[in-house]
C-alpha cells in the first residue's frame, strides 16, 4: 500500500515538472499582463531596433536574427514537374517596426524575363515576387475586395493587385522596394505599409493602417512568379501548402485569404 502510494505521487510530481517545462519553451509576450503565449504560427516575424535602409544590401542586424522561410511550394507549373535547382530557387526574411513590415526574398533564377512594357498586361506571366497579406487574419475572399492584398511585384518594382471594379491597379506607393544582383542570385529587399481591410482607392481619402505590435497574428503568403524562355509563367511556387494537383487547383491566393499561412510579430 505504501509502495503505491509513493508511486502515484511522484508520478504527479513527475507530471508536473514536464508541464512546467513545456510552458517555460512556449514563446510569452511581456508586452500584455501578466504572461501569455504567442499564436501558433508559421513564420515569427522579429522586430528591428534599428532603422531600415531598403537597398537590397541585407545589412541590418534583424535580418540575422530572422529565419528563413522558404518558397518551395509548387503551385503551377508548364509541364507539372518541379524546377531544377537553377531555373528557380527561393527563400524570405520578414522583420517589421511600428511603422512598416520588412520583406527579404533571395531569388535563384537562371532567366530573368519581363517582356511586357504595361505593367497591367498579363503581369503574372512575368517574373514577379508576389507578397499576399490578410492583416487581420480573418481568411475569406479578397478577389475583388481589400480583405486582403495580393501584391505583385514586377522587376521595375511596379505592384499590381485586383481593385474592387475587378481589374488590376498600380499600388507600388505601398512600399519601397530595391534589388541587387548577385550572378542568377537576386535580393530583393521591401518596405510595406500594411493598410486595413478599410483601404479604399477614392482620391483624396486616407485609408487606415494596420496598427503593427508585438503579438500582432495576420495571414501571408510568400511567392514568385518564374517566366523563361516562352515569355509566360512557367512554374509558380509559394511558401504554403496548398491541397489539389498542381494547376489551378493550388491557385487560389489571389482569390481567398483562407489558404494563407500564419504570421506573428515578436519583439524577439
Amino acid at each position: 500500500m505504501i509502495k503505491t502510494v509513493f508511486y502515484i505521487v511522484s508520478l504527479f510530481v513527475m507530471t508536473c515538472l514536464i508541464t512546467a517545462v513545456a510552458a517555460g519553451c512556449s514563446k510569452k509576450s511581456s508586452t500584455e499582463p501578466g504572461e501569455t503565449t504567442l499564436p501558433e504560427a508559421d513564420y515569427y516575424a522579429p522586430k528591428t531596433a534599428t532603422a531600415m535602409d531598403i537597398d537590397g544590401l541585407a545589412d541590418e542586424p534583424v535580418w540575422q536574427e530572422a529565419g528563413w522561410g522558404l518558397m518551395d511550394q509548387l503551385w503551377i507549373s508548364f509541364d507539372g514537374l518541379p524546377a531544377s535547382a537553377s531555373d528557380f530557387t527561393g527563400r524570405y526574411k520578414i522583420a517589421w517596426d511600428e511603422n512598416k513590415l520588412y520583406l527579404l526574398f533571395e531569388i535563384t533564377d537562371d532567366l530573368y524575363s519581363d517582356r511586357r512594357a504595361n505593367p497591367l498586361t498579363q503581369y503574372w506571366e512575368d517574373d514577379c515576387v508576389e507578397f499576399f497579406i490578410d492583416e487581420d487574419a480573418s481568411g475569406g475572399d479578397h478577389t475583388y475586395n481589400f480583405n486582403a492584398f495580393a501584391y505583385h511585384v514586377a522587376l521595375d518594382y511596379q505592384a499590381v493587385d485586383l481593385g474592387t471594379d475587378g481589374s488590376p491597379h498600380l499600388y507600388t506607393d505601398h512600399m519601397t522596394v530595391f534589388r541587387t544582383n548577385q550572378g542568377t542570385k537576386t535580393t530583393w529587399e521591401m518596405a510595406l505599409t500594411v493598410f486595413t481591410s478599410a483601404y479604399t482607392d477614392v482620391m483624396g481619402v486616407n485609408s487606415p493602417k494596420a496598427v503593427l505590435k508585438h503579438g500582432k497574428l495576420m495571414g501571408y503568403l510568400c511567392a514568385y512568379c518564374d517566366s523563361d524562355a516562352s515569355g509566360n509563367r512557367e512554374h509558380f511556387y509559394g511558401s504554403n501548402y496548398i491541397p489539389g494537383p498542381v494547376g489551378e487547383a493550388r491557385n487560389l491566393g489571389w482569390q481567398t485569404a483562407s489558404v494563407f499561412g500564419r504570421l506573428v510579430l515578436t519583439e524577439e
